[in-house]
């Protein structure tokens, strides 16, 4: 199954009542960007969905820097959207990918299929000079029902049990230098999980487009697809882009640590590698 969509499939469908669309700009510089630039100017029918308020949980001593959101909110922001369990989903970010794939990913985990990433982002749609308004859209609220899917999230006693037993194979989602222990500018820990592999997410993304699949393979060519395989980053956030790269090449058993590295380093006594 196809995650993505491209520009052309969404003009065709904006108006399709069926369709519902949404907006996930956020800058981890500047935390009230992404709204701000929804504001400015969104596409048609859109709702914004906030990386730190509608897509995380609050930080606590454990869990990472994004924890999972309380589901509960979350479904009442989407039935507020007026997403029910019929609708055509499909969500955007700037065109980087990580905010509108957490959105997808969580959207998968709560049980909706029909879920979408735009390919390109707002900054593909803008370039091509398709519609873009201020209007903010008031919808009817929906009934969603809740299909948890465990077998899609990564809890932390796994990845520990990955770790002790190399029964899943580790992806560590973050650029190199980060992974190798050479700089760490945002958690208080340099380095990785033992035993992770590295696979840059921004590897799989070519001008904010997702790689063609018979590319995305060829990154991951070592990997067994029969393999399980649990993705991680620094949050949760840009191990989705990868989370979904694995699923598009056709790996079934993908499962996100929402927590990452910055959970793992939460326990003083969990290990840390610092080379490959």
């Amino acid at each position: 199954m196809r995650f993505i969509k491209d520009r052309e499939w969404l003009l065709e469908n904006l108006h399709d009542e069926h369709v519902s669309v949404i907006d996930c700009r956020f800058s981890l510089a500047d935390h009230l960007q992404g709204k701000k630039d929804y504001l400015q100017g969104h596409i048609p029918g859109a709702v914004h969905f906030d990386l730190e308020q509608d897509l995380s949980g609050n930080i606590r001593e454990h869990g990472g820097r994004h924890p999972l959101p309380n589901i509960d909110d979350l479904i009442r922001k989407i039935e507020n959207a007026g997403i029910n369990n019929d609708k055509i989903v499909i969500a955007y970010d700037q065109g980087e990918g990580p905010f509108a794939a957490r959105f997808w990913w969580l959207m998968r985990y709560i049980g909706h299929d029909k879920v979408f990433v735009l390919d390109g982002g707002f900054k593909n749609w803008h370039e091509a000079n398709l519609p873009v308004t201020v209007e903010i859209p008031l919808f009817e609220k929906a009934d969603f029902r809740l299909k948890l899917r465990p077998e899609l999230l990564a809890t932390f006693e796994e990845v520990k049990e990955a770790v002790e037993t190399q029964n899943q194979v580790l992806i560590d989602s973050r650029e190199e230098r980060r992974y190798l222990g050479i700089e760490e500018p945002i958690d208080k820990k340099a380095g990785h999980i033992p035993g992770a592999l590295n696979k840059p997410w921004m590897e799989g993304v070519r001008g904010g487009h997702y790689l063609p699949i018979s590319e995305q393979l060829q990154r991951f060519s070592e990997l067994d697809p029969n393999q399980s395989i649990i993705v991680y980053c620094g949050s949760g956030v840009t191990a989705v882009p990868n989370f979904l790269a694995l699923k598009e090449a056709g790996f079934e058993k993908v499962k996100l640590y929402v927590g990452s590295f910055s959970d793992w380093i939460s326990y003083d006594e969990n290990k840390i590698e610092l080379s490959s």
